[in-house]
């Protein structure tokens, strides 16, 4: 396997687009993995490929290359494991402790497509967006989760992946500072206008931080990074 080459869990959002570009600074060769699974904001789909010609064009000459994108159909997780992020569900705190967007297994089962695709295409370096410092209580965003995940993966296929998630100790305003350190105010402009994060995947108001209903959980943890960020509140626990 390349050691020099990543694969990205690549969803069009913010944050897989920070990670993006994260990556192209420290690999020479960058692939990247879509999921389409029947998600209710499928709109992010339909940003990605924009996202991804746009990001590299915001880094310095000497980024890594931009290789193949791979999509992959996944919409049997909607069919075994509904939330408010597969149907119409409304958007609330379930009985659980756990936001009804949760979709339980979703990040385990794209770092299993992943690590496959990987095998395949001989890159040992998974990338992923996964958060535990600013999200919405998803247990699969956890550190231990994916840490979890490296030994089973590495396990099950006798190999030696490495996940990397360069978000998971930093806040969205951190995020948005991570995104200016990479690429400067090109690179947080690509992110705030052509990124796509909202839950209800609405992209009819342009906000301050970028689009959507501006009331979902994911839209205000967006707005609020960036507010923090602008006002040069951001942590970084890396």
């Amino acid at each position: 396997m390349r050691d020099d080459a990543a694969l990205l869990l690549f969803s069009g959002g913010q944050d897989s687009a920070t990670c993006l570009a994260w990556a192209l600074t420290r690999f020479a060769h960058v692939e990247t993995v879509g999921f389409a699974y029947g998600q209710r904001h499928d709109v992010e789909m339909r940003c990605r490929e924009d996202v991804r010609a746009a990001v590299p064009a915001s880094l310095d000459a000497d980024a890594g290359t931009l290789g193949e994108d791979h999509l992959v159909e996944a919409s049997g997780l909607a069919q075994v494991a509904e939330s408010a992020l597969t149907s119409e569900r409304a958007i609330e705190m379930a009985d659980d402790g756990l936001p009804s967007t949760f979709v339980p297994g979703r990040n385990l089962i794209f770092l299993t497509y992943a690590a496959a695709l990987g095998y395949r295409r001989g890159l040992r370096h998974l990338v992923g967006g996964m958060c535990e410092t600013d999200y919405s209580g998803y247990p699969d965003c956890r550190d231990d989760t994916v840490k979890a995940m490296q030994v089973a993966l590495n396990l099950g296929m006798a190999a030696r992946f490495v996940l990397h998630t360069p978000l998971m100790w930093r806040d969205k305003a951190a995020t948005w500072a991570l995104a200016e350190q990479l690429g400067g105010g090109e690179l947080v402009e690509t992110i705030r206008v052509r990124t796509h994060t909202c839950y209800r995947g609405d992209r009819s108001v342009e906000h301050a931080w970028g689009y959507g209903c501006g009331t979902c959980p994911a839209c205000e943890l967006r707005a609020e990074g960036w507010r923090r960020y602008r006002a040069g509140e951001a942590t970084d626990g890396v």
